[in-house]
């Protein structure tokens, strides 16, 4: 039978079939066009489109970016239990629906079985014979094709089904039309409020790590990714991961590409690189590529400037990114690069008010409270001598005593306050006593502290990091929230985490007001992250106020 019968003159009865068919076709139209949203547009398209030739199956095959296959495929009449069997979607790669794509003509059979284009059916798939295809165009271009088979009573599509059907698919190119535009503006409108939330949290100040955190999660959410991951340029060449946004923590935080990657060489050039399926891409050198498929590679770059790379990938079979997708990921990266720019700068503003506040305090120190300090030891010293009584003798000699152990702190206070970054020495020990020391000039007082085992020796630089950061996170939480009088950090390097893993745990305990019901806990959430992006995991509990008053926090990760 051939595809399309030339037109003649048509029967008296089936003008009259016409005529009678003209209002279910207007209300057809009617309802093809009565949604914005694409997906239910397409559902809507094929169940009116059945009910106009009164087929028993209906599809629209929407054909991909560069029209050699589909990237969606919408059904109606096969039920979901059916459809799981079946299994994989058509791919437009081949057959019938792949005939269709590379000659976009109206198409009926009366057996689509018997036609040499026709590839067969997979297992589970319903017996269909009759078919009728014709194409959509949405503003002259090719969007997909329309497909029904199985006309009820077992009879052939006839000439009124096609014209029918090709004057319902006029009418559903224009409602797609209006449905990508509505879906094109909604998908910007996500993409813009996604850049002013990163920014906006970027500039509110926090943590740098957190910021990229930020980036990444926005990412992972606007692209529909199965992953955010934010990149930074490594010291010895190639980029590091340095945040990720994913279901389950990876502990890939600290992975390096190396330079001889040449997917990293261009993205610190500043070029944006798309990957059609990562696990099979030879570019893609690292093992962490195997899982994911589609994937986006973009550079973080601003005012000619390359601060990093944003990656976000599908999982494998995902469908892959639209042209649009890719320009909007594109200035998001741009965005946000800007973003870290001016959230960089503001850090580094903040921090020099805050060297500057630090050194007038200990300037402060040294001039006022040491000197008044060792003018009191010696007028202390002088009424010792002059005292005749054994007791006051004595314990005036502990008061002067005192006063020297107290100047020794204040001393070891004031070198805190006065190193620089720069300064900073590499043992993790003397970062926990650095940060204990600067936390005490706000609390009023010094935090107890304690090491279990080798720490300098155990715990890797990347442990390290994360450790100091949750220590620090931990004890600006106390003094802002907890209004503590006593607080003691424990770091063990020997411990055994819960999973029988040799790690080192990080305990900072105080006798505060506990955490409320109800109060924020961003702080705990953070140290949580942090721990999990290693392997590890974070809890608090009571503290060490009377009845289990305060707050403990335990913050734990494996030794790498």
């Amino acid at each position: 039978m051939s595809d399309e019968p030339s037109p003649g003159p048509l029967p008296q009865a089936l003008s009259a079939e016409l005529a009678a068919r003209v209002p279910q076709l207007l209300e057809a139209m009617r309802s093809v066009g009565s949604g914005l949203e694409l997906h239910s547009t397409l559902d809507r398209i094929c169940e009116t489109a059945a009910a106009l030739a009164d087929a028993r199956y209906a599809a629209i095959g929407v054909v991909d970016e560069d029209g050699r296959g589909l990237a969606d495929f919408v059904f109606h009449g096969v039920d979901e239990a059916t459809a799981r069997r079946i299994g994989r979607l058509p791919d437009g790669h081949r057959g019938l629906l792949g005939a269709l794509i590379r000659d976009p003509e109206p198409v009926r059979l009366a057996d689509l079985t018997a036609d040499p284009r026709s590839c067969g059916f997979p297992e589970h798939h319903p017996s269909m014979r009759g078919f009728l295809g014709l194409p959509i165009r949405v503003q002259g271009e090719i969007f997909g094709n329309l497909y029904l088979t199985e006309k009820r009573g077992g009879e052939p599509f006839n000439d009124y089904d096609l014209n029918m059907v090709r004057v319902l698919a006029t009418e559903a190119g224009i409602a797609i039309g209006n449905a990508r535009l509505y879906e094109a503006a909604k998908q910007r409108e996500r993409w813009i409020d996604g850049s002013v939330a990163v920014t906006t949290a970027l500039l509110s100040g926090g943590d740098a790590d957190d910021a990229l955190q930020v980036v990444a999660e926005q990412a992972r959410r606007l692209s529909g990714s199965a992953a955010g991951i934010v990149l930074l340029p490594a010291d010895e060449g190639g980029l590091e991961i340095a945040a990720v946004a994913a279901d389950q923590p990876s502990g890939v935080l600290g992975t390096i590409v190396p330079p001889e990657s040449k997917v990293v060489a261009e993205l610190l050039d500043g070029q944006a690189v798309f990957v059609e399926d990562a696990a099979a891409d030879p570019r893609m050198i690292t093992g962490l590529a195997r899982g994911y498929g589609p994937t986006m590679l973009l550079p973080l770059h601003s005012d000619g400037r390359v601060l990093g790379a944003l990656v976000t990938p599908r999982a494998r079979g995902e469908r892959p990114f639209t042209e649009t997708e890719r320009t909007l990921a594109v200035q998001f990266a741009s965005q946000a690069a800007l973003a870290l720019m001016m959230a960089d700068a503001q850090r580094d503003r903040e921090r020099l008010a805050v060297y500057e506040d630090r050194d007038r305090i200990a300037r402060d120190l040294h001039d006022l409270v040491i000197q008044r300090l060792f003018a009191t030891g010696m007028m202390l010293e002088s009424a010792q001598r002059r005292s005749v009584v054994p007791d006051v003798r004595v314990g005036v000699g502990k008061a002067v005593d005192e006063l020297d152990v107290t100047i020794q702190e204040i001393r070891t206070a004031i070198f805190a306050l006065q190193q620089g970054p720069a300064e900073a020495p590499s043992g993790l020990r003397t970062r926990v006593l650095r940060e204990i020391n600067t936390a005490a000039v706000p609390l009023g007082f010094k935090p107890s502290h304690r090491f279990v085992g080798p720490v300098d020796a155990l715990v890797g630089d990347l442990t390290g990091k994360n450790l100091i950061a949750a220590l620090r996170e931990a004890l600006s939480n106390a003094f802002r929230h907890a209004g503590a009088s006593r607080i003691d950090v424990v770091v063990d390097a020997d411990a055994i985490l819960p999973d029988g893993r040799k790690g080192v745990r990080l305990t900072v305990a105080d006798d505060g007001v506990g955490i409320p019901e109800g109060g924020r806990r961003s702080g705990l959430k953070n140290l949580k992250r942090r721990a999990e992006s290693l392997g590890g995991d974070s809890r608090h509990g009571p503290g060490i106020g009377e009845n289990g008053g305060g707050t403990t926090v335990v913050w734990e990760a494996p030794l790498e």
